[in-house]
């Protein structure tokens, strides 16, 4: 990874080193080309492995390992997103572009599909692999499927798989950019492109379906009105709200933390990196799961992270993990990022993340107490009825 990350930088015409002013890269707009200039590329062209080198790198070691001997997930989502950029620089390919002139381009992370987790839990002695391709191209996005693997028994086992889509922008990043269309080299090539297009189209059935946008389905109004019966049990109640037993408001669930960005962790355009925030989010709802249940959780699945603004690497980044939705012997919490101005005191919202734990036991029941707090109950449940559907379709 390491030497990947030097690449990345060669390739754009980066240099290691913070400046407060950043190299100008408007010299390399003349050579952003046009679409129908642009050759068609294979999935084999974008394809590429790395090595996590963790068991020879006694000092990488440390950076990675928790105190159970396990390999950190939130350091290696933050590879994976780095890993997710060299798989879209490698399928990039410019016609004509003079030798020793950088890649016209800046690549961005607008949302990771999903992430599926295996049973296999990855040591933090032992080497992990990262392979990854380009898997379906827009005329100004990629998506990229990245995957973790470590040698178990003698062969490797699969750790996570993820779907990531990049947005391609010019050298400055001022403006879309096209990519290479993708010319399937066989049959395999073919499904997983056509897989990438169907993709697309559930995403934007689930956008236009989030509890956001429309009100709660007939099912979801009848929930509503038995948890309002539940914690409102007869007229002489009032205004007040009454938990019933072995269960937790929602908004006694939560935690917070408030992160301070440096330049160590920005990107090639100078804003913090979505891998830093994917990591950041999940140590802290992977605390809030482990507080609430008083045991252990099980990370299972992370579900459509939206990159919604970039974030300066000057900011205060507030995460707040809430419960917001309890079934059997699993939770669903939802990390909300915004990015706070010291001065103003104002606060933007920059991220969402959703993440489905388990427990060794039955779970306490989270409630919501607001209607505020509802809809975020009702938006959990389909975030959670989502992941399991998913997980059925994959097992292991």
């Amino acid at each position: 990874m390491t030497e990947i990350k030097k690449k990345m930088l060669k390739s754009f015409g980066l240099e290691p080193g913070f400046t407060t002013e950043p190299k100008s890269r408007e010299d390399l707009l003349k050579y952003q080309p046009k679409f129908e200039d642009l050759p068609a590329r294979s999935m084999q062209d974008s394809f590429c492995s790395a090595i996590i080198p963790l068991s020879t790198n006694a000092v990488l070691q440390d950076k990675y390992i928790n105190f159970r001997g396990f390999a950190r997930v939130g350091r290696l989502l933050e590879d994976m997103d780095i890993f997710a950029a060299w798989c879209c620089n490698r399928h990039l390919k410019v016609p004509n572009l003079p030798e020793g002139v950088p890649l016209p381009y800046s690549l961005v992370t607008v949302l990771v599909d999903r992430i599926d987790f295996t049973s296999v839990s990855p040591q933090g002695t032992q080497d992990i692999r990262l392979s990854g391709h380009v898997s379906w191209v827009g005329t100004s996005s990629m998506e990229v499927v990245v995957w973790l693997e470590q040698i178990v028994n003698e062969e490797y086992q699969k750790i996570t798989r993820a779907l990531f889509l990049m947005a391609a922008r010019n050298a400055t990043n001022t403006a879309a950019a096209p990519v290479n269309p993708i010319q399937p080299a066989n049959e395999e090539e073919k499904l997983i492109l056509a897989g990438g297009t169907d993709r697309k189209k559930q995403r934007q059935v689930l956008i236009a379906q989030s509890v956001f946008k429309v009100e709660p389905n007939a099912e979801e109004q009848s929930l509503i009105y038995k948890l309002y019966k539940r914690t409102t049990p007869d007229e002489q109640t009032g205004p007040r709200r009454l938990l019933p037993p072995n269960c937790i408001w929602m908004h006694d669930s939560s935690q917070m933390s408030t992160i301070p960005s440096f330049p160590e962790h920005r990107n090639q355009n100078n804003t913090v990196f979505g891998g830093f925030l994917m990591r950041s989010a999940l140590e802290i709802s992977w605390a809030t799961a482990f507080l609430y249940l008083k045991a252990r959780p099980t990370l299972e699945h992370i579900s459509d992270i939206s990159f919604q603004k970039p974030v300066s690497v000057n900011s205060f980044i507030k995460m707040t993990a809430y419960v917001v939705y309890t079934q059997e012997n699993y939770l669903q919490i939802m990390t909300v990022a915004e990015v706070l101005d010291a001065y103003t005191g104002n606060h933007v919202t920059t991220n969402t993340f959703h993440y489905t734990f388990s427990a060794p036991d039955v779970v306490t029941e989270v409630l919501p107490r607001s209607y505020h707090e509802t809809m975020w109950y009702i938006h959990g449940r389909r975030k959670f009825i989502a992941s399991r559907s998913q997980a059925s379709k994959n097992p292991g």
